[in-house]
């Protein structure tokens, strides 16, 4: 048998590599608990449930449901389904029993791995998933109708199964975020999973003796794709349970982390506590923190500035991506580009990017466009559906829906989703813009712009202001302080309450037109 090419043989080659060093710890600062876990013990793990699973009749091209919050297991889990040739279908720990069994369908999965925390809503649809022969189950309390996690393990032997993998096989059906509908099945391939690797690792220098603080949600490209980063080159990683801006500061300290991949929401919570004096930089160990990158979502440049001000010899990366191109590193910043803060920045190691108008041209410098990408991480297809396939792909380039211009040095800076511009008297107007300015008030925690429904324009804008805790705001100081803007990007309606965003940071302006603007919105893949 000829050699797997796979993303877990990357755990198998740091095995034989590193046996004895540690590849990842995880910290549960709520339970007080941390646990580790070497090279040898991981891949061993996953072997284990490999050949656990195998028994159990899951072959190659089968789909494994894989429902659990961030863990050592998690990964155990990941690496354990992928080497069996089967798919891996992670999913959002959001979810609703009706998500799930929306997913269960479109997916057809013989078995689930599932957490503690997802047991009612298991319940609730287990009747209604006929096609799942296996359910194992992750915590203590084991349904009737699972095997309980440690004991499929504890029997099953830690060699490699015996299953010949090629290097353009699936292995991971994500669905997307749905922030603009219901959430898209995408099919991953080992090559994809590889060409984020070495993206990631060229970007941010990654070597042996970083080690990577990982905190947004395993089931999404997101974050999993930078450590994997670190992980092609043998370095460590915590897993942190839990966002809280002390237990950010307390792991970087104690574990020596020296990158952190922070969503806005948190990067502003911990500069929050900063000001107030809550929590001191100085009461930490910080000293070899190298590196603080943001993704996902539009980084207002104002909180960068911020960030700078405490921390002025960190790195800044702002890194572009989506599910589709198997997460980030597109189009990123550069870690030499922070003049340019604002940008989503270049295209990628290995990436090509264009802005294009409606007919696929490119459009000049300056003007807004389509983003469109094309390379190596390039998803296979939307599972199951040809038609929304043929709308994204395009001669090897993805569409990526995200609107977009470039200035004449080549940066590119994202400017909304199509959907979401607001065209108000047959002007374009684009929240991003506006969401970026209201973000240099003090007072604004964060800021959604959504367009809200006018007889006569159309549309005019609406702001959703989530006030930074301790402060107050009047709709009259917002609307002051909007004056500088041109009058038809002035707000008419101002809202103040909570702006919602998904576990993977984007604002979900669905919910927001819907609470607001009484607007449903409904969807089909």
């Amino acid at each position: 048998m000829g050699i797997s090419i796979h993303i877990g043989e990357i755990v198998a080659r740091n095995a034989r590599m590193y046996p004895n060093d540690v590849a990842l710890i995880e910290r549960a600062p709520a339970e007080n608990k941390r646990t580790e876990i070497t090279w040898k013990q991981l891949n061993e793990a996953a072997n284990r449930f490999a050949n656990a699973l195998m028994k159990r009749g899951i072959k190659k091209g089968d789909k494994v449901i894989h429902l659990m919050m961030n863990s050592i297991d998690w990964l155990i889990a990941y690496f354990g389904i992928v080497r069996t040739g089967a798919w891996t279908v992670p999913l959002n720990f959001r979810f609703a029993s009706n998500d799930i069994k929306y997913c269960v369908d479109v997916a057809e999965p013989i078995a689930m791995v599932f957490g503690e925390e997802f047991t009612d809503r298991v319940d609730a649809i287990k009747d209604e998933m006929p096609t799942i022969e296996q359910y194992i189950f992750v915590g203590k309390e084991v349904p009737a109708y699972a095997e309980p996690f440690e004991k499929v393990l504890e029997p099953s032997p830690p060699n490699p199964p015996n299953v010949e993998i090629a290097y353009d096989d699936p292995c991971g059906l994500y669905f997307t975020s749905g922030t603009t509908g219901r959430p898209k099945p995408i099919l991953l391939t080992h090559s994809n999973m590889i060409s984020a690797c070495i993206t990631e690792n060229v970007h941010h220098y990654q070597t042996k003796r970083d080690n990577f603080i990982l905190i947004p949600p395993l089931y999404h490209t997101g974050a999993k794709m930078h450590w994997f980063g670190s992980m092609i080159v043998g370095g460590r990683a915590v897993i942190l349970k839990g966002v809280a801006p002390e237990w950010v500061l307390e792991a970087v300290s104690e574990e020596k982390g020296t990158i952190v991949w922070l969503l806005v929401p948190w990067a502003q919570d911990i500069l929050i506590k900063f000001d107030s004096g809550e929590l001191k930089p100085q009461d930490y160990d910080l000293s070899q923190w190298r590196l603080m990158h943001i993704g996902a979502q539009p980084v207002p440049p104002a909180l960068v500035k911020h960030w700078k001000e405490y921390f002025p010899n960190m790195a800044y990366d702002t890194n572009y991506g989506l599910s589709e191109s198997t997460g980030p590193g597109c189009v990123h910043l550069g870690i030499e580009n922070e003049h340019k803060v604002g940008a989503i920045g270049l295209p990628g190691f290995n990436w090509e990017a264009r802005i294009v108008d409606t007919d696929g041209n490119t459009v000049p410098h300056g003007e807004v466009g389509e983003l469109v990408v094309r390379g190596d991480g390039v998803m296979k297809e939307y599972y199951k559906n040809p038609e929304a396939t043929a709308s994204a792909l395009r001669e090897g380039w993805l569409y990526t829906g995200d609107m977009a211009r470039q200035d004449e040095e080549g940066f590119i800076f994202l400017v909304d989703r199509k959907k979401d511009v607001i065209i108000s008297g047959g002007e374009n107007i684009f929240p991003v813009e506006l969401e970026d300015f209201l973000h240099t008030n003090q007072k604004v925690k964060d800021v959604a712009a959504i367009g809200y429904p006018d007889e006569r324009l159309g549309e005019t804008v609406a702001l959703v202001i989530e006030v930074v805790p301790g402060q107050s705001l009047t709709e009259e100081e917002v609307l002051q302080f909007c004056e500088t803007l041109p009058r038809y990007k002035r707000p008419k309606k101002i809202f103040l309450g909570e702006v919602p965003r998904n576990p993977t940071g984007k604002i979900e302006k669905p919910k927001l037109r819907q609470k607001y603007c009484g607007i449903e919105e409904s969807f089909k893949i």
